[in-house]
């Protein structure tokens, strides 16, 4: 049965950048050190990671929030999930708040980590 991932996450950079990070191609390339292609627009497709993970932008706000359609190339054919990523910046800091809904029950541990492993952990340093 598939899951939810819900994780908080505070970066000390504006939302601008964050937002910039994860929705421009060369900058999402330059943190998590793989290739990156991402449509900023909403219906537009991406792909990161190579060609690891794909899907499609279904709602942006920019340096507010971004809603994709998102999967990992080992999961079920034809299986998406909802990634959400909403940020809200107070002095300075951005707070992301992210949810992952219809994440398959076999992936779960690995995915959750993998926001931990391959954005978040990357994010900051690439920030310092």
């Amino acid at each position: 049965m598939p899951g939810t991932i819900h994780q908080t996450v505070e970066f000390n950079a504006p939302a601008h950048d964050i937002y910039e990070m994860l929705m421009d191609s060369d900058k999402h390339a330059a943190f998590t050190e793989s290739p990156a292609e991402i449509s900023k627009e909403v219906g537009g497709s991406f792909t990161a990671y190579g060609d690891y993970i794909e899907g499609t932008n279904t709602e942006l706000s920019p340096d507010k929030k971004i809603v994709q359609s998102w999967r990992a190339s080992d999961w079920p054919d034809e299986h998406f999930s909802t990634a959400t990523y909403e940020l809200s910046e107070q002095d300075g800091k951005t707070i992301v708040t992210f949810t992952q809904e219809n994440v398959p029950d076999d992936f779960m541990d690995d995915i959750a980590e993998g926001w931990n492993d391959y954005y978040w952990d990357k994010m900051k340093k690439m920030l310092k």
